[in-house]
């Protein structure tokens, strides 16, 4: 029975499977790509067959004519779920191309298990959609039904911060009062716990759950932030239109600097907008890259090279961004440790105010926690845990598995329901 059960750790930037295998929770080798693959689709011009995780990015790079489309968490909950967008020679739901993603994963389920996997706890994010209750539960539920549509016939969800401390405590050997850390692609999510070897196998954890807290702020955010920083300004951004003090718009700007809206940049409309600011531009050099950018779809190499300066920083002081195309330097950016914290500096302060107030709520202290346990892809950020490092100065600050605790966590949690 416990073949047939599993958790999915569905990320904004990456995801995860889970199966409970020889007493133990264990991550899959997901289509020969690792535990991690980006949660990523690529639909080639040519042929029917899409890609998926880092094939996916990989065509996509390669100049392979086709459409790329990430980030496919952060559409949950929002208008987008009821807008189409063109794939091939047709317009496409963006349920139907998460449903996509899902089946590609039940089908690596499938394969790597030998059976149907029909049951399957999902994480999920404090919240889907901040400070609005019924759109939230509206995500959840569209995440229920595309999982059903993919082929799951029983469906759980956990909250993301409560999986990653099941997986913690598994490794506990006494009580300890510990704050989760879980800063993923799009969300950030916190929860304040009574962990400890002696509750690890009951099934109903209420009791010990202190708090829960969540801000839509994550990984994607923090790339758009060093993005328009340290890179836009490149492209124009914040220039001024000749003759006048009025900078060029800034709206294509923003879209091109996050991650799920790219794509509806590749029209005739912004097209013909982009040329017009490049007749408007005092400076038009920097808006003739923008156009270039624009014109050959090269957005999301754009956002990568973000990404990995991004990651660069979390171990140099320094790094380079660039952007290259066809032998013509587009983007070419020294980037710095300071220039993040600039950046980053406002949302890392919202982060820290959402944890005060979770232990202010829960009527305890920073100094009554024990350990910080930090999981997620952007959980490693120098600043944001030097952040935290100055608030709980008394408590522990231990990394988990950055992309895998929550799944661990998710598939422990699937155990418990489904054996």
């Amino acid at each position: 029975m416990l073949n047939r059960i599993a958790g999915i750790d569905f990320g904004t930037s990456n995801s995860s499977v889970g199966i409970f295998c020889n007493g133990k929770p264990d991550l899959l080798d997901i289509n020969g790509e690792g535990t991690a693959v980006p949660s990523a689709i690529f639909y080639p011009d040519e042929g029917v067959e899409a890609a998926f995780g880092k094939r996916a990015v990989s065509q996509y790079t390669q100049g392979v004519e086709g459409r790329l489309l990430r980030s496919l968490k952060s559409v949950l909950g929002t208008s987008l779920m009821l807008e189409k967008t063109q794939v091939r020679n047709r317009r496409v739901a963006f349920s139907d191309i998460i449903e996509d993603y899902f089946i590609f994963l039940n089908t690596q389920l499938a394969q790597q298990t030998n059976q149907p996997v029909d049951s399957v706890v999902l994480g999920r994010p404090v919240h889907f959609v901040d400070n609005d209750q019924k759109r939230d539960a509206q995500a959840q539920e569209q995440l229920a039904v595309i999982a059903r549509n993919a082929g799951f016939e029983h469906i759980e969800f956990q909250l993301e911060p409560i999986a990653a401390a099941l997986h913690y405590e598994s490794t506990l050997a006494k009580e300890e009062l510990v704050v989760i850390v879980d800063i993923g692609g799009g969300t950030a999510d916190f929860s304040v716990l009574r962990l400890s070897p002696e509750q690890h196998a009951k099934a109903d954890r209420k009791d010990d759950i202190l708090t829960t807290m969540g801000i839509h702020i994550g990984g994607t955010d923090f790339d758009r932030l060093l993005s328009l920083h340290s890179v836009m300004p490149s492209l124009g951004y914040g220039s001024l239109v000749q003759g006048t003090t009025r900078a060029l718009p800034g709206s294509l700007y923003f879209d091109l600097a996050t991650w799920h809206k790219i794509p509806l940049l590749y029209q005739r409309q912004v097209q013909a907008k982009v040329q017009q600011m490049l007749l408007d531009a005092q400076q038009r050099r920097p808006v003739q890259a923008l156009k270039t950018i624009i014109d050959e779809r090269l957005g999301h190499s754009l956002a990568r090279a973000v990404e990995l300066g991004k990651i660069k920083l979390s171990e140099h002081t320094e790094t380079d961004i660039q952007l290259l195309n066809d032998e013509q330097m587009l983007i070419d950016v020294a980037v710095t440790r300071t220039d993040m914290q600039l950046a980053i500096e406002n949302d890392v302060e919202k982060l820290r105010a959402c944890v005060a107030q979770g232990l202010s709520e829960a009527l305890l202290s920073p100094a009554d926690v024990v350990n910080v346990f930090y999981t997620g892809g952007s959980s490693g950020v120098p600043y944001l845990r030097s952040v935290f490092e100055q608030m709980m100065p008394q408590a522990r600050h231990t990394q988990g598995d950055a992309f895998g605790s929550v799944c661990l966590g998710l598939t422990i949690d699937a155990a418990r329901r489904f054996a």
